[in-house]
Order: structure tokens, then C-alpha cells, then sequence
């Protein structure tokens, strides 16, 4: 394949491999921020993510491809407990978009260290993926990473984001929460 039509360097798949490394990267300074600093990066570099996910070429499945995920159980758990312990209280949220909501008649409640660690653990993997260099494990991590998003990941980037947009916001009404960290 040519390069001109290749998806690995369509601007599209270059763009969002950016974008990914850059979440990755700010996901893991979790700890070295404010909690008032941590919830804006947040909001301003999700709705970037998902806008670059959503642009990514299609790339069909090779079934023959089996690549090797690098974010372990460890890592996530790793990255899950150092956004929870960042959001404290802030942490948790209600969740609208669960499956069983409609047979609930309690609110059920969700954790936006979930949402940003899972969001993780696939980009992440698409990053380690890419940086492989290897054309054809390339195209397959793109085809992952759509289905991924379009699956799983893209509505739980949604639902994390929702949840830190009033977190970011409520600090602007009440900045002393800040001080407090």
C-alpha cells in the first residue's frame, strides 16, 4: 500500500495518536496537579480526544493480528486509585446512561476514575501499538481503537466528561475547595 492511501499516516490517524499520547501523559501527572488544574486539562482535552477518535479512517479487522496489549490490570487499577484519590469527594456521580437505569429505582452511581481509567487503558494500548512501528499491527490498532471508541470507550469519555464538567465548574463558584487540596 502507498503511502498517500495508507491510514496509519492519514492526518487524521496522526492527529489522534497526538491527542492520545498527550492523554496518556497527562493521565499519569495525575498526581503532580491541583485538583482545580486537573478537572480544567480534563475538560479541554477529552472533547479533543473524542473529536479525533471519532475522525479516524476506517481501517478494517485482520483476525490474523492478535497484538500485545501493554496496559496491564496494574497499571489501570494504578491509574483508576490516583484520579479517584485527586477527586476525592468529587469523584463519584450519577449515572444516566447505564443499561439497568430503567429497571432502577434507585440512582446507581458511577466513578469518573472508571470512565478516565478506561479511556486509558485503550489509548494507552493504541499508543504502545503505534509506537511498534510495524504497518500492519498499526492498521489493526486503528481498527481496535474505533471499535473500542465506538463501543465502549467513546460513551464512558462522555460520561467522565459530564461529571468533571460540573466538578470544574462548581470550583469556579466555590474556589476555596481548591485550597483545601
Amino acid at each position: 500500500m502507498d503511502r498517500e492511501n495508507n491510514p496509519i499516516y492519514d492526518r487524521n490517524t496522526l492527529e489522534f495518536v497526538t491527542v492520545a499520547l498527550e492523554y496518556c501523559t497527562f493521565i499519569e501527572t495525575v498526581p503532580q496537579l491541583g485538583l482545580f488544574d486537573f478537572a480544567d486539562k480534563a475538560t479541554k482535552l477529552l472533547p479533543l480526544l473524542y473529536l479525533k477518535a471519532s475522525l479516524l479512517p476506517e481501517v478494517l479487522p485482520d483476525e490474523e493480528i492478535e497484538p500485545e496489549y501493554t496496559v496491564t490490570e496494574e497499571m489501570y487499577k494504578s491509574v483508576q486509585t490516583k484520579i479517584a484519590d485527586r477527586l476525592g469527594e468529587y469523584d463519584t456521580y450519577l449515572e444516566t446512561f447505564h443499561p439497568d437505569m430503567q429497571y432502577s429505582d434507585a440512582p446507581i452511581a458511577a466513578f469518573i476514575s472508571e470512565n478516565l481509567a478506561d479511556v486509558y487503558q485503550d489509548t494507552g494500548n493504541f499508543v504502545s501499538l503505534f509506537r511498534q512501528g510495524h504497518e500492519e499491527v498499526m492498521q489493526q490498532s486503528i481498527s481496535i481503537c474505533q471499535e473500542n471508541f465506538r463501543s465502549y470507550w467513546g460513551q464512558r469519555l462522555l460520561n467522565g466528561l459530564k461529571a468533571l464538567h460540573a466538578v470544574r465548574y462548581e470550583m469556579i463558584e466555590s474556589p476555596e475547595s481548591e485550597e483545601e487540596e
